[in-house]
């Protein structure tokens, strides 16, 4: 049986971060990817925002993750060319009585490290965006997009030349703790088997899963999950907005925002659908309540301005609106299971390398 230093499970955002962050730490690596391609599933279906750190309670693993990534994801994409683009939000009251939740926002964020949110009153607001129609916003400068695409092909390329080898259409299928690693066993056209000192489960959506699949590890730590459907819609035409556009957030999601990708193309959403199984078919008929919540803070919006685009799918571990990321290491460092990377694990993905790599380290 071939041994190997480190199996990364799973080739998302998470996945090739934790697995460029071993490789440049001298680590011998083996990324294990069940599709065909790099991040397949929840990596590539996000609205490729960069989080300021804003909403996470203070002292959760989203915010100083969040935060620290946050500061990452720039540094990086600059020195990489990766395109990027710190565009800046609007958080919009749409009534006086929404207006009073900005400052709590505020209060919140700055707990968190964020410290450059700024309160604006009506006349600021639409100085800045002349479309909308609210009673005051909280700018956040330090939000931002992506090209999410561009920046995993980057983490790919760093971890190859570091020496990292990755294993597409290779799926696990079970594995085994053992007193000095773990062995595991794969599937796909050529199955084989290896005995890995240390795993790594970043396998999103099916995280749960892969942990349930390896003997020995304690059925009370893996995490029961729901699954949070995001539906997005496209808008037709010119957009009015050059930031991105949030409303206050809702239980389970950040309500049905303005999204702008790296062309400037403007899309809706996500809103929040409860489901049970992996379906992405984004629903028409779901436009309707999306016109009602854009009015409220765009009144302008034109009937039939918008088109069914894609859907994400989040994970909510425990059926939980807003849970924290957990990285557990229930049987030592043999095997560290990365629960919940939801958003904003994008933005959090570099520091989450970092912090995989720094416990490997002790």
């Amino acid at each position: 049986m071939d041994r190997v230093d480190c199996v990364v499970v799973g080739a998302g955002v998470i996945g090739l971060a934790v697995a460029r962050a071993l490789a440049q730490a001298g680590r011998e690596v083996i990324v294990a990817e069940a599709e065909a391609q790099i991040g397949s599933g929840t990596s590539s279906r996000n609205s490729e925002v960069i989080h300021a750190g804003i909403y996470y309670p203070a002292g959760s693993l989203k915010a100083r993750l969040c935060v620290a990534g946050r500061d990452r994801l720039y540094t990086y994409c600059a020195e990489r060319g990766v395109a990027v683009r710190r565009c800046g939000k609007l958080i919009v009251a749409s009534t006086a009585e929404q207006a009073v939740r900005l400052a709590g926002i505020r209060a919140g964020a700055e707990a968190n490290g964020v410290r450059d949110l700024v309160l604006l009153d009506r006349d600021r607001t639409l100085e800045l965006e002349p479309a909308l129609d609210v009673a005051a916003a909280l700018m956040s400068p330090s939000t931002g997009i992506v090209d999410s695409h561009g920046f995993m092909l980057s983490l790919q390329g760093d971890a190859e030349a570091a020496g990292a080898a990755i294993a597409f259409c290779t799926p696990l299928c079970k594995g085994r703790i053992e007193r000095d690693g773990v062995v595991l066993e794969f599937g796909g056209d050529q199955p084989f088997t290896l005995h890995a000192a240390h795993v790594i489960n970043a396998a999103g959506l099916f995280a749960h899963a892969v942990a349930a699949a390896i003997e020995g590890v304690p059925r009370a730590t893996i995490p029961t999950v729901a699954y949070a459907k995001g539906n997005y819609f496209a808008l037709a035409g010119r957009c009015p907005f050059s930031r991105l556009i949030y409303p206050l957030p809702e239980p389970g999601g950040l309500g049905v925002h303005l999204t702008l990708d790296m062309a400037g193309r403007a899309r809706f959403g996500p809103d929040v659908e409860w489901v049970d199984r992996l379906d992405y078919t984004v629903d028409p008929s779901r436009a309707e309540p999306f016109y009602a919540a854009i009015r409220s803070y765009w009144p302008g919006l034109p009937d039939g301005a918008l088109y069914p685009d894609y859907a994400g799918i989040r994970v909510k571990l425990g059926g939980a609106a807003a849970p924290d990321f957990r990285i557990d290491r229930p049987c030592g460092n043999r095997l560290i299971n990365l629960y919940g990377f939801e958003s904003p694990g994008l933005t959090a993905s570099l520091a989450v390398g970092e912090e995989v790599a720094a416990l490997l380290g002790r």
